[in-house]
């Protein structure tokens, strides 16, 4: 029998603008979590499902394209929270397009039930799929999605 070295799925996570503030933002819609407690719970839950987990908060949208630039060369799959850039960066939409890995998009609150401007996702369309509106478990069960789909 071989060895063969089993390559573990690389996984990066990429906070938005303002989610730095969690615990300090409207509890209704983005839940009591901060973002330590949130990575956490993302770390723990990445580590049950035998992934390598990588994450970052950027209130930058440069910051966020450049990440996303590395990751297409490091990563398996990304897992992103434009926050407000979900409603009308065509820059990020356009980094997510050409990376050419799977990128799958979260948000915390129910963006579809919120003001009118929030309710559009530019960046839904170049993404594998789109989880929201139950704040941290949004992101579990995108991490769950991804190494399901990783896994094929």
């Amino acid at each position: 029998m071989r060895d063969e070295k089993i390559k573990n799925i690389k996984i990066c996570v990429i906070h938005g603008p303002n989610l730095n503030m969690l615990g300090h933002r409207d509890k209704t819609q983005y839940g009591t979590l901060t973002l330590d407690k949130l990575n956490k719970k993302i770390r723990s839950n990445a580590e049950e499902l035998g992934l390598d987990i990588s994450i970052y908060q950027f209130n930058s949208e440069e910051k966020i394209i450049k990440m996303l630039h590395r990751q297409r060369k490091i990563s398996d799959g990304i897992i992103i929270n434009p926050a407000a850039f979900t409603h009308y960066s065509y820059a990020i939409r356009d980094a997510i397009e050409l990376i050419s890995i799977p990128v799958v998009e979260v948000h915390l609150s129910n963006i579809y039930e919120r003001e009118e401007f929030r309710r559009i996702s530019v960046t839904k369309d170049v993404c594998l799929e789109q989880f929201y509106g139950k704040k941290e478990e949004s992101y579990l069960e995108a991490l769950q999605f991804l190494h399901d789909h990783l896994k094929k």
